[in-house]
């Protein structure tokens, strides 16, 4: 039996891949973060499926769950939200799996980010504008950071920035911005993209924590740093040019 670790999308019931819906649809055994995966989804699940919130279990308890299934012969849905490729936990569950000797596989879904861009109407790689997008996320109350990898590392080296679990501390992040980038730099926040409740937030890095405090926005947020957000302009690429050389 397998364990498949699921992208289950941004939020958005149907923002998740076929193969990720197949998967549900035939795994009689689902664990998924119940503060994160939209109550529809789980209404693909088989009649009768074992249905596991894991948003307070630990990560023994989590394993636990899935050498059961696997011993009992199910097959397991772990949904993560987004994509599981990015902040999802999926490195340290996987390596239990290994040692367990529980076969797994991951099935990619649309990440958070990738959301944010479709609701700013916006492209992270514009030509002539940004051609670099750097993903990563604050490091207070969570795992420390690796050397070299500070966001003022990041702030310094240019590009588009988006920034996960970061919204919380958002004056702290744009504190660490502006020793780097001008006021007038532009930003975006978007929290629970691509849900009906989706909000949008638009300003610099002199305003966007007084916009972010005034709406409320806590948690379920990406924060879009870069000239790239909201841009009208930027050069043609060379890929459709006609210019170049066609075979």
């Amino acid at each position: 039996m397998t364990v498949r670790f699921v992208g289950a999308g941004p939020g958005a019931p149907d923002l998740i891949t076929v193969r990720g819906l197949r998967a549900l649809a035939t795994s009689p055994v689902c664990l998924y973060a119940g503060s994160l995966v939209p109550e529809e989804l789980l209404g693909q699940c088989p009649p009768h499926a074992h249905k596991v919130d894991t948003a307070r279990m630990t990560l023994d308890e989590i394993t636990a769950e899935l050498v059961a299934a696997h011993e009992a012969g199910h097959d397991v849905a772990r949904l993560c939200s987004g994509d599981p490729a990015v902040f999802s936990a999926v490195a340290e569950q996987t390596r239990r799996l290994d040692a367990a000797g529980v076969p797994w596989e991951i099935v990619p879904g649309v990440p958070a980010f990738a959301a944010a861009a479709a609701a700013l109407r916006t492209e992270l790689t514009v030509p002539g504008v940004g051609q670099s997008v750097v993903l990563t996320r604050d490091a207070a109350n969570a795992t420390p950071m690796p050397a070299g990898e500070s966001l003022d590392v990041w702030a310094a080296a240019g590009g588009t920035l988006v920034l996960h679990l970061a919204v919380q501390r958002c004056a702290a992040v744009v504190e660490a911005l502006r020793r780097h980038r001008p006021a007038s730099e532009p930003v975006a926040v978007v929290a629970r993209a691509s849900r009906d409740d989706e909000v949008v937030l638009r300003g610099t890095l002199a305003d966007i924590a007084e916009r972010v405090e005034a709406a409320g926005v806590l948690r379920t947020a990406v924060i879009v740093v870069g000239p790239v957000v909201g841009v009208a302009e930027g050069c043609d690429s060379h890929l459709y040019s006609a210019t170049r050389a066609r075979p």
